[in-house]
């Protein structure tokens, strides 16, 4: 069976070859539409059991990762525990560590349990932080200690012990949680904003040290982002914060975990030493 179809030359095109050819099409399009980010990728997050960390947990699983993360002690291991249990639900795969990344020691050890777990780790994602807010002329040693040793000292232990596979395997992504605070400041936030200035720096030193070996490093800097910990403030300065964001709103869990699946997958295979901002337009 033939179908003409009028065109300048006249050409014939058999029914046959157009339906295979619609089929193919469709199929392809299909397959581009379910394919999963992350597929067969090992990912590693610190402080990933509650907040932004617990988000991007998530959707790394959505996106077919394997998902190692950890939690610093035992008042927090009921909640990890629970986190985990979610992950490994509907075919996801998830562990978690007791570790505290801030202690040089215990990154070693836990890199090397993560490689004896999964045999590799595709992306690093340096994402456990605190906050010690005061005024500097009333913050004690121990506070700015706490905050730099696990904002950014964290960063340096996980990084210098993940690298090892990743130089090994030519390749990787290390992603580091800065803040808009790293950038222009914030009163009462010195030891924070320093952590975070800190993590842009190193982010972009770490990029040229090991592009070379492809292992891209990069940086986000998220803005206000509305968690748990966020529903606690008063209503009226919430909204004050939000209208004065370009997009008049505040960020979510969300916004960040998708920023970082970007980073930590193929499609940002070009791209390295950058600071993302996700921050509604507050920072530009």
């Amino acid at each position: 069976m033939k179908i003409l179809f009028l065109q300048s030359k006249s050409e014939v095109f058999d029914l046959p070859f157009l339906f295979l050819y619609l089929i193919g099409f469709i199929t392809f399009v299909y397959i581009k539409q379910i394919m999963k980010l992350l597929e067969n990728k090992i990912v590693l997050i610190t402080g990933g059991s509650q907040g932004i960390g617990k988000s991007i947990a998530q959707e790394c699983i959505r996106q077919g990762a394997t998902v190692a993360f950890t939690y610093r002690d035992e008042n927090t291991q009921d909640q990890a525990k629970q986190v985990e249990k979610e992950l490994n639900q509907n075919g996801g795969s998830a562990k978690a560590f007791m570790s505290d990344a801030a202690n040089f020691d215990d990154a070693q050890e836990l890199i090397a349990d993560v490689i004896s777990e999964f045999g590799t780790i595709d992306a690093l994602v340096n994402n456990a932080g605190i906050t010690r807010d005061t005024l500097l002329m009333r913050m004690s040693e121990q506070q700015w200690d706490d905050v730099i040793n696990t904002n950014l000292k964290s960063a340096f232990n996980l990084t210098k012990a993940a690298q090892i596979p990743m130089l090994k395997a030519r390749s990787g992504s290390i992603i580091n949680m800065s803040s808009v605070v790293g950038v222009k400041g914030n009163a009462g936030q010195a030891n924070y904003a320093a952590s975070k200035a800190g993590l842009i720096g190193f982010t972009k030193s770490v990029a040229a040290e090991l592009g070379s070996r492809g292992i891209r490093c990069n940086a986000i800097a998220p803005g206000f982002i509305e968690t748990e910990m966020t529903k606690s403030l008063d209503e009226k300065v919430v909204e004050e914060w939000r209208n004065g964001i370009p997009l008049k709103r505040g960020g979510t869990p969300l916004d960040v975990a998708n920023t970082t699946v970007f980073l930590a997958s193929d499609m940002s295979s070009y791209v390295t030493g950058q600071t993302i901002h996700v921050c509604g337009g507050m920072l530009m």
